[in-house]
């Protein structure tokens, strides 16, 4: 069965996580402490969650989740290299701080649903055919990858032309023109 993207869930509808001082965290849904591996089973099942401070009521879903990327992180088989990261810390304080999160997650998106489709299109096949698949050899393969790079250019390019009207607007507004 194909896999669904999540429909835009509002933070009212999500289920609430309480984190509390001493690091427990509580499900309000299940009325319960839950481990933050139990967090991470209802993101990978696309629950909605919400992970607010229990003093506070300050959203922290955000800090949450970057726990458990550093916990996979560090169990062994890493996804992100030292460069990656080293790029991705490069960007914080730069003008293109702002374009490069949505382009990264317009990006993880689209290979997102490129994962989807393959699994749909996966579906019943033979251990032979999953050998010829893995070798690249698929007629599927170049398509759908095709299709990612374009999308990525696309991105690119929006995220260019966004930058070039900024820059036209900041020279504008100093009285300079090109």
């Amino acid at each position: 069965m194909p896999e669904q993207k999540a429909a835009p869930v509002s933070k009212a509808a999500a289920r609430v996580i309480k984190k509390y001082p001493n690091r427990r965290l509580y499900d309000t849904n299940t009325s319960s402490y839950i481990t933050l591996s139990e967090v991470k089973h209802l993101v990978m099942e696309r629950q909605p969650l919400v992970v607010r401070d229990a003093k506070s009521g300050e959203d922290i879903t955000r800090s949450i989740f970057l726990q458990i990327i550093l916990e996979e992180e560090a169990g062994g088989r890493p996804m992100f290299t030292e460069a990656a990261l080293a790029n991705i810390i490069r960007f914080y304080g730069h003008a293109m701080q702002g374009f490069m999160g949505s382009y990264l997650e317009n990006n993880v998106q689209a290979f997102t649903d490129i994962q989807a489709k393959l699994a749909e299109q996966a579906h019943g096949m033979t251990p032979e055919a999953w050998t010829q698949f893995m070798g690249g050899q698929a007629p599927m393969v170049p398509g759908l990858m095709g299709n990612y790079a374009e999308q990525s250019r696309t991105l690119f390019s929006q995220m260019q032309e966004q930058m070039q009207k900024q820059t036209e607007q900041m020279l504008g507004a100093m009285g300079l023109k090109r």
